[in-house]
């Protein structure tokens, strides 16, 4: 079994949070660190370490996580300009949680996501 998160104590509503949204699959909360204007942390409630531990029973989580960063980017008034999607995996990947969470990131121009191949 997984160890229990910050994100599942959010969940839970044992840690207080900005949620702006949350339905039986997933939850969805504003960064307290935000990289941009909009910076929403969108996790499944069911927790699953790293997107490696995904089964096939998770895909409807997992598809509820697109579907409501969708609908957070429209009410956030980013949907048209655009914005990022952002699951990190495992420490080379950047991922400091161990709870699958996607980064909703917008609300201003995002630049390159990575340095070009010529700085690597």
């Amino acid at each position: 079994m997984a160890e229990e998160t910050i994100f599942s104590k959010i969940i839970r509503r044992e840690i207080n949070a900005d949620i702006v949204y949350q339905d039986d699959l997933v939850t969805a909360f504003r960064d307290i660190n935000p990289q941009a204007p909009t910076h929403v942390l969108i996790v499944p409630n069911k927790l699953i370490p790293t997107i490696n531990d995904v089964t096939k029973e998770d895909e409807p989580a997992l598809g509820r996580l697109i579907t409501v960063a969708a609908k957070i980017a429209a009410e956030e008034g980013i949907a048209e300009d655009g914005y990022r999607l952002i699951i990190n995996c495992n420490r080379d990947g950047g991922q400091e949680v161990y709870h699958i969470h996607m980064h909703l990131i917008g609300g201003r121009p995002l630049g390159r996501m990575l340095a070009s191949s010529s700085q690597i």
